[in-house]
């Protein structure tokens, strides 16, 4: 039997499921060694698992920062699948009739309870959100998760914060609109629940899809990115095409011990810094900006949603004002 067949069924009962407590390469090496046939070198060992933690169907990850590896866990069911995931509450219904309703409600809840956890985030960080929610109503076809974006995160760049109403800057407001420039700064952003080895690429490319139109693209995932080789991927695709990729810190667990969403969204300065606190925000890469909008898609969507038309009279209402302030669908 070869030796990565060997390690193969050897690794999965030696190797601890939770990233916290990952083993080093050494006590691994150990370990294995008590129950594999032949005899090879420490080296062929270390390589052997450097090279299987890069592939997604192995049983071993290396953590993404330190030094020790963990048993990585079987592909997600489809329920938790990138298309499914997004279905539950901004997708189509229909393909999902088979799934337990308990499983259904608990998914839809979390994914509330994070874009909850978003939208206050950067609300409370100086970026302005506007949530796209017909885009994924359930008789919207599959192929708005293409179209549209979660969120479109809005810049003014006036240094404030958007709890507070927020003067815009009269000479460079004029100066840029002489010169076509946008007064703001847009960024689609993607969330997701949990990222995977075998999701990712979709996630990204989605991203990727509905950001075309905007300045610069953002995928956003509540749990923590711990597989070396998946934040090494990411890594990689964010160098090719500027998308940014960031991770909120929230397990599945974290996510259900938070508040309502709309007890997230209305929560008072105290309780926010509380539910603020449990992020642990890592980012795998940061977002490259185009410094203008791609107008023709722009006006594209515009002619094709209700929400991208709100969108922009909401941005000139600001622009007209003189003041950025938040969105409030009237």
């Amino acid at each position: 039997m070869s030796l990565r067949k060997q390690l193969s069924d050897i690794l999965p009962a030696l190797l601890p499921g939770n990233p916290a407590d990952s083993i080093k390469g050494t006590e691994l090496i150990r370990l294995t060694r008590l129950q594999l046939t032949g005899n090879y070198s420490d080296a062929s060992l270390r390589y052997h698992f450097s090279i299987m933690s890069c592939d997604p169907a192995s049983p071993i990850a290396k953590v993404e920062k330190g030094q020790g590896y963990y048993r990585r866990s079987a592909p997600l069911p489809a329920l938790s699948g990138a298309q499914e995931l997004l279905a539950l509450t901004q997708g189509r219904l229909d393909d999902l009739t088979s799934v337990d309703q308990d499983i259904m409600d608990n998914t839809m809840l979390r994914i509330r309870k994070f874009r909850a956890v978003v939208t206050r985030y950067f609300e409370i960080n100086g970026r302005f959100p506007f949530a796209f929610r017909q885009a994924f109503s359930k008789e919207a076809p599959i192929s708005n998760l293409w179209k549209y974006p979660e969120l479109v995160l809005v810049d003014w760049e006036t240094g404030g914060s958007p709890d507070e109403e927020m003067h815009l800057d009269e000479t460079m407001l004029s100066f840029k609109q002489r010169l076509g420039i946008a007064p703001f700064r847009l960024h689609a952003a993607r969330l997701r629940i949990q990222p995977s080895l075998q999701t990712y690429r979709e996630d990204f490319y989605q991203t990727l899809a509905v950001s075309r139109w905007s300045q610069g693209g953002e995928l956003i995932y509540a749990a923590p990115i711990e597989d070396e080789a998946l934040a090494d991927s990411l890594r990689r695709l964010s160098a090719t095409f500027g998308v940014g990729v960031t991770s909120f810190g929230l397990t599945p667990d974290a996510l259900d011990e938070l508040p309502r969403p709309a007890n997230i969204l209305n929560a008072h300065p105290r309780e926010t810094e509380a539910i603020m606190a449990k992020l642990d925000l890592n980012r795998i890469a940061a977002p490259k900006s185009r410094s203008q909008l791609d107008w023709t898609e722009l006006t594209s969507l515009r002619n094709e949603s209700e929400e991208a038309e709100k969108l922009v009279q909401w941005l000139t209402r600001c622009i007209d004002k003189r003041r950025a302030e938040g969105f409030k669908d009237e």
